[in-house]
This record gives C-alpha cells, sequence and structure tokens, in this order.
C-alpha cells in the first residue's frame, strides 16, 4: 500500500468552527497532505461548565466535515480514558498506518511550547509539525526557538489567514441570541440549536459577565481576538 500524506489537527471542537476548516484547508493545500484527520480531546483541558460532552463533539465534527471528501474524524482520544499526551495519541496513529506520513497542524503559539512537551523529540520522529504561522518575525523566532529540536528538518510552516473565530465566540452567541450563520458549518450550527446546547450556563455566565463589566467601566470591552487560528485548545496532556 502506497503512503499518505495524513494531517492531524487536535482540538476539544466545542464547537468546530470555520478557522478549524480553513486552518486543515490551507495545510491540505499548501503542505500537499492527501487528507486531513481531526480529533477531538476525550478529556479537554479545563473543561468548560457547558461541554456538551465527547460523543456531541465528535458528531459536531462529523457534521463540520461532511461536505470535504479529505477530512476525517478519529475517536482515537474519544475512546481512550483520561487526558493524552500527543505523543502516544501520534505513536497509536502510527501502529493504525504505519505507511502513512503524519503532520501534526498547530498553532503559533502552541508550537513554541514544544520543548516543555512530553517527548518532542519522539514527536517529531512520529510527525512532521506544521505551524500555521505566517512569514515575518514570529515565524523567525519560531525558528530559532525549536532549532535545537528540529534536527532533521521536521518542521515547517504553511499561511493562515487572520480569522477571529473562535469556539468560545461562538457559544458565548448562542448563549445571547445572536446568529452563528457562517461562523460554523450550516450542519452544526442546525445540531446545536436541535440539541439546546450552549444556551444556560453559558448564558449564566455571560450575565455575571456583562454585570459585572457594567459595574468596572461604562464602555463595554470589544468582543476580542480569537485564540491563533490553527491553535484549537488540546485535550491532550502534550
Amino acid at each position: 500500500m502506497s503512503a499518505a500524506q495524513v494531517g492531524i489537527l487536535g482540538g476539544s471542537f466545542n464547537p468546530p468552527h470555520l478557522a478549524h476548516l480553513v486552518c486543515a484547508e490551507e495545510a491540505l493545500s499548501q503542505l500537499a497532505l492527501d487528507r486531513v484527520v481531526f480529533v477531538p480531546a476525550g478529556e479537554p483541558p479545563h473543561k468548560p461548565l457547558d461541554d456538551p460532552g465527547r460523543e456531541l463533539r465528535y458528531e459536531l465534527c462529523r457534521l463540520a466535515v461532511a461536505d470535504q471528501p479529505r477530512f476525517d474524524v478519529s475517536r482515537i482520544e474519544l475512546d481512550r480514558p483520561g487526558p493524552s499526551y500527543t505523543v502516544d495519541t501520534l505513536r497509536a496513529l502510527h501502529d493504525e498506518a504505519p505507511e502513512d506520513e503524519l503532520t501534526f497542524i498547530a498553532g503559533g503559539d502552541m508550537a513554541q511550547t514544544l520543548p516543555a512537551w512530553h517527548e518532542p523529540e519522539e514527536l517529531l520522529c512520529l510527525a512532521r509539525l506544521a505551524i500555521a504561522e505566517r512569514s515575518g518575525v514570529a515565524r523567525e523566532d519560531l525558528t530559532a526557538r525549536l532549532a535545537a529540536l528540529d534536527t532533521g528538518g521536521r518542521i515547517a510552516f504553511f499561511d493562515m489567514p487572520r480569522i477571529d473565530v473562535s469556539s468560545s465566540l461562538i457559544r458565548r452567541h448562542v448563549a445571547e441570541g445572536r446568529p452563528i450563520r457562517y461562523l460554523v458549518p450550516d450542519g452544526v450550527a442546525a445540531r446545536i440549536a436541535e440539541a439546546g446546547l450552549y444556551r444556560e450556563a453559558d448564558g449564566e455566565r455571560s450575565a455575571e459577565a456583562h454585570s459585572s463589566a457594567a459595574r468596572r467601566t461604562p464602555v463595554p470591552a470589544a468582543v476580542g481576538a480569537s485564540p491563533r487560528p490553527g491553535a484549537p485548545p488540546r485535550g491532550s496532556a502534550r
């Protein structure tokens, strides 16, 4: 069997949104990948009160990628109890299809912490690291920071347009009764509405945050910048 070039994009995906899909599509094109596999976390770090659970997040991922035949969703972390190290996930994926060449996709803010991850050298043996970061100073800084680990040319970069969409923004919009169309795929929006996701808990926190902010200052802060696209929160322990 011929080797396939497979991108791995991990995260909580609570819920999956436009920036996740754009990141995967850009990686697919720029890195000459055959497919991109979304790996939803079984146990997200800093689990929000409005986490609908692993099965619903898996379903939302399936709906998000339904229109792109070169995207897939893996249950590998969902079916493993507790948090997972990224290197363990890559090792398991490699064992499933040892002929495939893996590329782990990460954002710049995530990649800069690579030296502190569990077995970073082994991670780079199992997969190429592809960093979504525009050319310029940030990319140069990352290259210098990771130079000691990248002895085999296993780190690559690809361009990612800035998209200020995050899962927390989607949840906040739902809680406030605001539309999420065009921020998430239609199937994801429909399932969120059907299941009544992200309404009560987020709504309570949103009201509390609004009240607190109103006491602090008469000028509301801007609904802010999302995490860097391509670096969705990881459920693994890295």
